[in-house]
C-alpha cells in the first residue's frame, strides 16, 4: 500500500496556495446556486477570494441558522446546490438536521483517513455505525469502498452478534465509535473467542488515552477522525499519531469562539470549516468544536495544516456516546415538568464507557417519572437523581463534561 492516498497531501506551500486560489472562488461561484447562500453572499464576488485573508471577511454560518432554514424551507434549507430527488441519500441527524448524500465517488473523503490507517484492499471492515436515518454508516461505508476494502454493514447494538459475524467473516477492520469495539471485544471474551481484527476507525467520540493503551495491548492499531455529517471528513490520524492533518477537501480556520476572527496559531478557538463540496458547499460553517493549529508538518510526510484534535465545545453542546446533547434538549426536558426548577446534564466516564447522569432540582421522591421524558428529550439513557432544590450550582450550565481528555 502506497504511504500516501495521493499527490495532493504531500504539496509544498506554494503548490498549495495556488491551488486555494484556484480552487476557493470556484467552490464559491458553484455555492452562490444555492439560494441561501446566494443571498448570504450576494455582495461577495468569488473571483476576490483567492485566500485565507480574504475567506476570513465573510460571514459565519451556524449550525442554529442551518436548522432554522431547513424548517422554513425544508429539507436543506437552501444551502444546497441540488434539488432533494437529485441526492442518492437524505439522512435525518438529531435536532432534527437533514443532510444530504451521494453515492458517486468517495462524496465524504472518508477514504483517505481510511487509507492513512492502513486500511484497503483484502481488509473486511466491520461498520459499527449506524445506518438508519443518521449518515456515519453510509460515510464510512462509501470511504470503505474507496479504499477497496470489504465491509460489513454491522450497525449498532447485537454484541453477541457482532462477535459472531466477526468470527465467521474474519473481520479484519472495526469502524465505529470508541468505546463499542471494547463492548465486542469484551463480549468475544465472555464467548471464549479471538477476533482477527487488527486495525480500528474511530469517530463521533473522543478517543482516550487508556483506550487507545488497551487496544494497542491487544495488537489493535487504533486511529481517530474527526468528521460531521454536514462537512464529511475535517481532519484524521495518521500513522505519526501527531495531532490530525486536515483534509485537503475542507479548509480549515480557527477562530475566537462567537465569532469570526481568526485566533493566532496555537491559541484554541472554535473551528470553522469551508468545504469544497460542489453539491453542499458550506462556507465558513461553524462546528461549535474548540482546537487549535499545529506548528510544524507531520512527520509522516503529509504537508496540510494539522490542528490538536477535538479539544471541547464553543458552547456547552456536549457529545456523550457519540450523540450530540444540546442545551435547548435540557430545555425540553424543564418544559415537560415545571416542578423542576433546574436540570444539571454530566457527562463521565467509567470503565473506558462514557456515562450520562441527569441531576433534578425537584420536590419529587422517585425518579420514576423522569427516566422516560430524559431518554425521550436527550435521546440517550442515563442516570437520573434527584438532588434537593437550590443545591445545583448557580452558574447557568446545563451540560458539564467532567472526563478528563490528557
Amino acid at each position: 500500500m502506497p504511504s500516501h492516498y495521493d499527490d495532493l497531501e504531500t504539496r509544498d506551500d506554494s503548490a498549495r496556495q495556488q491551488a486555494l486560489a484556484r480552487d476557493l472562488p470556484a467552490a464559491l461561484s458553484r455555492a452562490k446556486t444555492a439560494p441561501a447562500l446566494a443571498r448570504l453572499l450576494r455582495d461577495i464576488d468569488p473571483d476576490q477570494i483567492t485566500d485565507r485573508a480574504a475567506l476570513a471577511r465573510l460571514p459565519v454560518i451556524r449550525k442554529a441558522e442551518l436548522s432554522a432554514a431547513q424548517k422554513k424551507s425544508p429539507p436543506f434549507g437552501g444551502y444546497t446546490t441540488r434539488l432533494a430527488a437529485e441526492f442518492d441519500h437524505i439522512f435525518q441527524s438529531p435536532g432534527p438536521i437533514y443532510e444530504p448524500g451521494r453515492r458517486e465517488g468517495d462524496w465524504w473523503r472518508l477514504g483517505r483517513f481510511l487509507h492513512a490507517a492502513g486500511v484497503g484492499r483484502g481488509d473486511i471492515v466491520q461498520n459499527c455505525f449506524g445506518y438508519h436515518l443518521t449518515p456515519a454508516g453510509m460515510m464510512f461505508d462509501s470511504g470503505a469502498r474507496a479504499v477497496d476494502a470489504a465491509v460489513l454493514p454491522a450497525g449498532t447494538g447485537q454484541t453477541e452478534l457482532q462477535v459472531r459475524a466477526a468470527v465467521d467473516i474474519g473481520t479484519t477492520c472495526y469502524a465505529g465509535t470508541p468505546d463499542f469495539l471494547k463492548v465486542i471485544l469484551d463480549r468475544a471474551d465472555e464467548m471464549g473467542e479471538t477476533l482477527a481484527i487488527t486495525k480500528a476507525v474511530v469517530g463521533a467520540g473522543a478517543l482516550f488515552p487508556s483506550l487507545r493503551k488497551a487496544y494497542e495491548d491487544r495488537g489493535i492499531v487504533t486511529r481517530q477522525c474527526y468528521a460531521t455529517a454536514d462537512l464529511g471528513n475535517i481532519a484524521y490520524e495518521s500513522e505519526a499519531v501527531d495531532g490530525m492533518i486536515v483534509d485537503e477537501g475542507a479548509i480549515v480556520e480557527i477562530v475566537r469562539p462567537g465569532t469570526g476572527d481568526p485566533v493566532p496559531d496555537g491559541e484554541v478557538g472554535e473551528v470553522l470549516v469551508t468545504t469544497l463540496n460542489p453539491d453542499y458547499p458550506l462556507v465558513r460553517f461553524a462546528t461549535g468544536d474548540l482546537s487549535a493549529v499545529m506548528a510544524g508538518t507531520s512527520p509522516c510526510g503529509r504537508t496540510n495544516m494539522r490542528i490538536k484534535g477535538w479539544m471541547g465545545r464553543a458552547d456547552q453542546t456536549t457529545k456523550i456516546k457519540g450523540m450530540f446533547v444540546r442545551p435547548e434538549q435540557v430545555a425540553a426536558l424543564l418544559a415537560r415538568h415545571p416542578e423542576i426548577a433546574r436540570a444539571r446534564v454530566i457527562a463521565d466516564r467509567e470503565g473506558e464507557m462514557d456515562v450520562m447522569t441527569v441531576q433534578l432540582e425537584t420536590p419529587a421522591e422517585s425518579t420514576d417519572a423522569y427516566a422516560d421524558s430524559v431518554a425521550d428529550t436527550l435521546k440517550l439513557k442515563g442516570r437520573v437523581q434527584i438532588v434537593a432544590p437550590g443545591s445545583l450550582p448557580n452558574d447557568g450550565k446545563v451540560i458539564e463534561d467532567r472526563r478528563n481528555y490528557d
